[in-house]
């Protein structure tokens, strides 16, 4: 039997689906994704995009890329951040609030070196990203 779980934009007209295990969850500290979430930090779960799917409201997926690494994506009926795609790491962030199903469990802080919002939680901090997806990986104290 494999985990699917269900969410939704703020607004309810984009639903997406989750299933399996995320390959990684964790905080975000870059300043894109504070910028892009209106909040210190953003708590991502790290999906397989053939793991991923909108199950309704296709039509009302607007898309913003800053840059090549991160494909934004939200609903043009209420502006509600639904996911990233990020192709160059061959994953799909979907928010952690937007699939309130699945158990928050991080395991790291990416983009450290970032932050304004130091996190005293025991967790690795990375400067900015693991070696397997192209940073330096080094990490950071607390």
């Amino acid at each position: 039997m494999t985990d699917t779980h269900k969410g939704t934009c703020f607004c309810g007209a984009v639903e997406v689906e989750v299933t399996g295990k995320p390959e990684a969850m964790g905080y975000c500290h870059c300043s894109s994704c504070r910028s892009w979430s209106a909040g210190p930090v953003n708590a991502f779960t790290l999906w397989k995009p053939e793991n991923v799917k909108i199950t309704k409201g296709q039509e009302f997926v607007g898309k913003f890329m800053k840059t090549e690494k991160s494909d934004r994506q939200y609903c043009t009926k209420c502006g509600g951040h639904i996911m990233t795609d990020h192709p160059t790491f061959g994953l799909v962030d979907v928010y952690a609030a937007t699939i309130p199903t699945v158990a928050f469990e991080p395991a790291l802080h990416v983009n450290y070196a970032e932050t304004v919002l130091p996190m005293k939680d025991g967790l690795p901090k990375m400067k900015d990203f693991p070696s397997e997806l192209g940073g330096s990986g080094e990490t950071v104290s607390e």
